[in-house]
């Protein structure tokens, strides 16, 4: 799996066990980072540049330390 993959993966559990409106929050991490959370899969590169921008946005909004 790709380390995008696997941060999805710890977004999304955050947003499930915070209650919070699931798409708003991805909606929100989605700008921040310029990657909608939908489309990254497990065979999805990873790419030095967004993993910044999603570290960044997930710390941001969720206060998720990737």
């Amino acid at each position: 799996m790709s380390q995008l993959y696997d941060m999805r993966m710890k977004i999304e559990a955050r947003i499930n066990n915070s209650g919070l409106d699931a798409m708003e929050v991805k909606g929100k991490i989605g700008l921040r980072s310029g990657r909608l959370l939908a489309l990254i899969s497990p065979t999805t590169p990873d790419d030095p540049a967004t993993i910044t921008k999603l570290k960044a946005a997930a710390k941001d909004i969720l206060n998720l330390n990737l």
